[in-house]
C-alpha cells in the first residue's frame, strides 16, 4: 500500500495547500535546506518501493480470484506467455503477447469455445494490481453478466502478461467479447491500479485501434462498484455494435445515486501580494 494522501474535498487555507488538496501529484512538498522535508522524502521512498514491488512480485502459486461463492464457475485454467521468466518478460514485450504452446494446448482442451464473454486475468506490469482489485470485481462481473444472459468462459490466468495476448485467446476460444484485466504499469501515486481491456472477436494481427479500455480501477480513482457498471456496459455496447476499438466510445456512465458528484473547484485564497 502507497503512503500518498488522496486529495480532499475541504477547501484549504493556502494556495499551496489548496493545490495540493486537487492532485495527488508532489506538488508545494516544501523543503529542508536544499532537499525535501523528511516526511516527503520517506513517502517518496515508500511509494517507489511499492512500485517496484508491484512489478516484481509474482502473482502467488494459490492466488485466488474470489469465484469460490460465484454458481456455475468451473475451474480456472493457468496459463503462461512466451515469456519463460520475469527479467525476459521486461525485456521482451513481444514474447508477453503470445501463449506459449503449452499454454495453448491447454485452452483448447479445457476452455469452452464460443462463449459471450471470455474473462482473462494477466499479471501485466503489477501483481499487486491483480491481488488487490480482481477478487473484488471478478465475482460482481460474473454476476452481471449473468444478470444479462450472457455465456462465460473458463476464466484464464495468465503469467508474464501484455495486452496482445487477446489476440491468442481469440483465435485458440473464438468467443464473441475479450475482457482483460491486467495490471498497470505502477506509478508514485499507486501502485494497485488496475485496467480492463476489450475486445470483439479478436484475432491475429488486431492492434491497439482494435480495442477499448477503462483503466486506472482502484480505491482512489475507478471504484470497483463503478467499473463493474462500466464494464458490463462495455461489454453490451460492443455486442451491439459487433466491433470493438477506436470507433466504438463508452457508453454514458452516470454515478449510482447517493455517490459523490463532480463540482467546480473552490477558487483558490488570494496570493499575498
Amino acid at each position: 500500500m502507497t503512503t500518498s494522501a488522496t486529495p480532499s474535498s475541504t477547501p484549504s487555507a493556502t494556495p499551496a495547500a489548496w493545490v495540493r488538496d486537487l492532485t495527488p501529484a508532489r506538488l508545494y512538498l516544501g523543503r529542508a535546506g536544499t532537499s525535501y522535508p523528511t516526511h516527503a522524502l520517506l513517502a517518496l521512498r515508500a511509494d517507489h518501493a511499492a512500485a517496484r514491488d508491484a512489478v516484481h512480485a509474482p502473482l502467488p502459486a494459490d492466488f485466488d480470484l474470489g469465484l469460490g461463492g460465484v454458481v456455475g464457475v468451473g475451474g480456472v485454467v493457468v496459463a503462461q506467455s512466451r515469456a519463460e521468466s520475469l527479467q525476459q518478460y521486461l525485456r521482451r514485450p513481444d514474447l508477453g503477447r503470445r501463449l506459449s504452446d503449452a499454454a495453448r494446448d491447454a485452452l483448447a482442451a479445457e476452455c469452452p469455445h464460443g462463449a459471450d464473454v471470455q474473462f482473462v486475468i494477466g499479471d501485466g506490469l503489477s501483481s499487486a494490481a491483480v491481488r488487490s482489485q480482481v477478487p473484488k470485481l471478478l465475482p460482481a462481473l460474473f454476476e452481471g453478466c449473468e444478470r444479462h444472459g450472457w455465456s462465460i468462459g473458463a476464466p484464464v490466468l495468465v503469467r508474464h502478461c501484455r495486452v496482445g495476448i487477446v489476440n491468442d485467446i481469440g483465435d485458440l476460444l473464438a468467443p464473441k467479447v475479450v475482457v482483460l484485466l491486467i495490471g498497470e504499469r505502477p506509478g508514485l501515486a499507486t501502485a494497485e491500479s488496475l485496467s480492463a481491456y476489450f475486445a470483439y472477436r479478436p484475432r491475429t494481427g488486431h492492434t491497439d485501434a482494435e480495442r477499448n479500455l477503462i483503466s486506472n480501477i482502484h480505491d482512489a480513482g475507478v471504484t470497483i462498484p463503478d467499473a463493474v457498471t462500466r464494464v458490463l456496459s462495455f461489454i453490451s455496447a460492443l455486442m451491439e455494435e459487433e466491433r470493438s476499438g477506436v470507433d466504438v466510445k463508452e457508453p454514458p456512465f452516470a454515478p449510482p445515486l447517493g455517490a459523490a458528484t463532480l463540482t467546480a473547484p473552490t477558487p483558490p485564497p488570494a496570493i499575498p501580494r
